[in-house]
C-alpha cells in the first residue's frame, strides 16, 4: 500500500481483514509508516505542505522524525526489519492511538509487514538522526521477507497493491522474479490494483506480467475510502456465510 490508504484512515477496515485472518501479511512504501506511525502519536497525520514549503519547515517535525529515526537504529541491533522495528517502538512506547496503528496491529499478530524506501523520498529522511546505512539496510531485511511471503503466492494467493503507483509495484516484480529463480512455483494467484486512477506500474507489473501465465489481475477504479471498507465488508459477509 501507499501513503494515501493510512491518510483516508483505513487502518480500522484493513485490521478487521487481519483479525478475520485474510490479511497474512502487510507491505508498503515509507510514506504509509509515516502516516501510520503518526497517527499512533498524535491521532492525525500530514500537513499542507503549500502552506510551509516556502519557509522551508515542511516535514521537519522533530517527533517523527527523530524516533522513527531512533527505532530503526534500535531495531538494527535486534535483528528486525523496517517495518517490525517502527510498531515494536509504538507497541513499547504506548503511543496514545496505538490502536490505530497497522504497523502496531501487525506486530501484536506477529504478522510480516514490510517497509520499502527509496532514498530520499520520505520526510524523515530530512532529519539530523537519518542513517542512510540503517535504512538502507532495514529496508532491504524486509524485501527479503516480502520475497518469501511472495514465495508463497502460488495457487491461490492474493496480492493488493493499493494506492501505491511506483514503489511497490517495483517491489513486488522483483520479488515475484527471485521466488521464482530460486525454484518456487508461484502461480495461478490473483492480483488487484486499487487506485483513484490506474498508472502504467501497477496495470503491468500488478494487473497484467504476474499473471500473464496463470491467474487473474483486476483493476478496480475508485476512492480508498468508499472501496476498501466495501472491500473488508463483502469479504467479511462472505466469511460469515452471508449470500
Amino acid at each position: 500500500m501507499g501513503g494515501h490508504v493510512i491518510k483516508c484512515g483505513l487502518q480500522p477496515a484493513l485490521k478487521s481483514l487481519i483479525e478475520a485472518d485474510v490479511i497474512t501479511a502487510v507491505a508498503m512504501n515509507g510514506s504509509a509508516a509515516i502516516h501510520d506511525f503518526e497517527v499512533s502519536l498524535v491521532g492525525a497525520t500530514s500537513e499542507e505542505v503549500g502552506d510551509v514549503l516556502h519557509s522551508g519547515d515542511f516535514g521537519f517535525s522533530d517527533e517523527t522524525g527523530g524516533d522513527m529515526n531512533r527505532a530503526l537504529k534500535a531495531g538494527l541491533d535486534k535483528d528486525l526489519g523496517f517495518g517490525q522495528a517502527i510498531g515494536e517502538w509504538i507497541v513499547e512506547r504506548q503511543h496514545p492511538f496505538t490502536e490505530y496503528s497497522l504497523l502496531a496491529s501487525c506486530v501484536e499478530r506477529d504478522l510480516p509487514v514490510t517497509v520499502h524506501v527509496a532514498m530520499g523520498t520520505d520526510i524523515i529522511h530530512q532529519h539530523p538522526a537519518m542513517d542512510g546505512a540503517v535504512t538502507g539496510e532495514m529496508s532491504f531485511r524486509d524485501f527479503r521477507l516480502v520475497t518469501s511471503v511472495v514465495a508463497d503466492l502460488g495457487d491461490g494467493g492474493v496480492w493488493l497493491n493499493v494506492g501505491s503507483a511506483v514503489i511497490m509495484p517495483e517491489v513486488f516484480l522483483k520479488a515475484l522474479s527471485i521466488a521464482r529463480n530460486l525454484g518456487y512455483h508461484v502461480g495461478n494467484f490473483t492480483t488487484a490494483n486499487f487506485d483513484m486512477t490506474q498508472h502504467y506500474r501497477p496495470v503491468q507489473n500488478v494487473v497484467n506480467r504476474p499473471t500473464s501465465g496463470g491467474g487473474k489481475g483486476y483493476s478496480i477504479v475508485g476512492h480508498h475510502e468508499i472501496n476498501i471498507p466495501l472491500l473488508a465488508a463483502v469479504i467479511l459477509d462472505r466469511i460469515k456465510g452471508g449470500a
